[in-house]
């Protein structure tokens, strides 16, 4: 089967202009995606990838190099193809991404991976306020769509910051993911971080081989998902 890979216009451009900061989409505005001019809808489940450069593929030359274009591929594989949203924006931080959730909630969603934190922990931010942010953000995804899946993703701190502050932050997010009910990806970078090869020159940013390791951090936990969905809906969403 062939999947459908949709970066919102914001990111399309991916990294062209890192030197430019990020900016919100409007209040009130629509969610406008742009498709792959090649690519076919799968009338599978819509999975919203809300996240970081991580996600949005900093440095990057293609889109179809990002942990979120090789999870479709793992799931085309798996027969358990879905459509992959790139909702990523460089320098994002949980508080911007639950800024842009409402935005994003526009359009209906079956699953919404959080890969945010990055960016708080890099700043220093409280953890408490990072807890915040994703438990609002699962709240309002629920409250919107019942029925969706939320996966967070977590993430470490700088080691720098002090083993208190790595240690308060690293359980934030399995403290939301157990206390919501969402599903857990343990660390987005493992086997990635730290790891000069498979991380560009910045030292932070993955490299493609980076972004395919990600992505089977993630597939476990997505997987799952995927098939709980199709379970539901053996005929797809325009079928059933």
């Amino acid at each position: 089967m062939t999947h459908r890979f949709i970066a919102f216009s914001c990111v399309a451009a991916l990294a062209c202009a890192p030197s430019e900061p990020p900016r919100d989409p409007p209040e009130g505005a629509s969610a406008p995606v742009s498709e792959s001019p090649a690519a076919t809808s799968t009338n599978g489940p819509r999975v919203v990838f809300l996240g970081t450069s991580l996600t949005a593929g900093l440095g990057l030359l293609r889109a179809e190099d990002t942990y979120v274009a090789r999870l479709a591929e793992l799931a085309d594989s798996a027969d358990l193809p879905m459509d992959a949203v790139n909702a990523g924006v460089s320098g994002d931080t949980s508080a911007g991404g639950l800024r842009r959730l409402d935005w994003i909630l526009r359009e209906p969603l079956d699953v919404l991976v959080v890969e945010l934190g990055a960016n708080d922990g890099l700043r220093g931010q409280d953890p408490a306020a990072t807890r915040e942010n994703l438990e609002a953000i699962v709240s309002r995804t629920r409250d919107r769509y019942p029925e969706a899946a939320v996966v967070i993703a977590g993430m470490e701190a700088p080691t720098n910051l002090g083993e208190a502050y790595t240690r308060r932050f690293r359980s934030v997010f399995p403290e939301v993911a157990r206390e919501s009910g969402a599903a857990l990806v343990p660390f987005i970078l493992d086997g990635v971080a730290g790891i000069a090869e498979l991380n560009q020159a910045d030292g932070i940013h993955p490299t493609p081989e980076g972004h395919r390791i990600m992505a089977r951090n993630v597939w476990p936990t997505l997987a799952p998902l995927l098939r709980a969905w199709w379970a539901r809906h053996p005929n797809g969403r325009d079928k059933t």
